[in-house]
């Protein structure tokens, strides 16, 4: 690879977005792998079903946090991939690593309530299925998105006034981190080999500043 081109990389970029947030995330991280010449897949989760994970080195799956988790389109996606990687026998003990298989997680939120943490088990949810399969999960990103179901959330809620959010600042990190993380994934793989345990000092958790 020259002048930080990464030409050899396949990604995919998986996303359920309720009101547009979390697609115009998904569209920002697109946008930045084509940048770095990366041959990148943008499909909605319900497109999604039948693109087999490990044709991919690199994978992004993102989503809402409704209720803290997932909504149900997400949560079908994730079930029905567990259920298929389990019967061929894909899910083993100890989730041993498949080597240059990479993942990276994001969820749009508003937290109103209680900020970040409304977010973080959504994203936690999701990167159980990469986990499980082999996959490194080399980011838990969180981005905040304005709520469209009541101006008192925008505003009064505990991030302060979240209004228009993403921004064109807050799709610009988006894009940074992503071109960051492809630059930088032959260094990450050589430091954590397949048959390493990732724990959660390994991982890269980046909140932004969804639905």
């Amino acid at each position: 690879m020259e002048s930080g081109k990464e030409k050899n990389l396949k990604a995919m970029v998986v996303y359920y977005s309720a009101t547009g947030n979390t697609g115009k995330v998904a569209n920002a991280i697109h946008e930045a792998l084509l940048a770095k010449d990366v041959e990148s897949t943008l499909l909605k989760v319900q497109d999604a079903a039948a693109e087999e994970l490990y044709d991919y080195d690199l994978v992004f799956l993102g989503s809402p946090s409704i209720e803290f988790l997932p909504p149900a389109p997400m949560m079908r996606y994730i079930k029905n991939k567990l259920n298929l990687h389990r019967a061929r026998g894909d899910i083993k003990l100890c989730a041993p690593r498949v080597p240059n298989k990479t993942a990276v997680v994001f969820c749009t939120y508003s937290g109103p309530h209680t900020g970040l943490d409304e977010a973080t088990t959504a994203d936690k949810y999701m990167a159980q299925l990469r986990e499980h399969i082999g996959f490194y999960v080399a980011g838990e990103w969180y981005v905040v998105g304005e709520c469209h179901n009541g101006r008192d959330l925008n505003t009064l809620g505990r991030l302060g006034d979240i209004r228009g959010r993403p921004n064109e600042q807050d799709l610009a990190k988006v894009r940074d981190d992503t071109s960051m993380l492809v630059r930088s994934m032959g260094k990450r793989l050589s430091q954590f080999p397949a048959d390493a345990h990732v724990t959660m000092t390994d991982r890269e958790v980046v909140a932004g500043g969804g639905q």
